[in-house]
């Protein structure tokens, strides 16, 4: 062991596709529900026409959905707002 922190949950956003969700992690309603994921990696749907939200079905295909992998920069540019 380096002594490195690792995170107890880590979420990957693939491109066009599903946030995917490894590691210890707890899905909740709003109202603190708890949602089982039945597995330790769960893909967590982007597009919000999955038909078992919050978990991806393979919707986003069909649908043509768009959406980096990356970080989205989502600063305003003064000059051009």
């Amino acid at each position: 062991m380096t002594g490195e922190h690792r995170p107890a949950a880590t979420v990957t956003p693939y491109e066009d596709g599903p946030l995917l969700l490894r590691g210890d992690f707890e899905i909740v309603t709003p109202d603190g529900e708890r949602i089982d994921p039945g597995r330790p990696t769960v893909a967590l749907c982007r597009c919000g026409r999955s038909r078992v939200k919050p978990f991806c079905d393979g919707t986003h295909k069909l649908i043509d959905f768009h959406a980096p992998a990356g970080r989205q920069n989502s600063r305003v540019d003064p000059e051009t707002d």
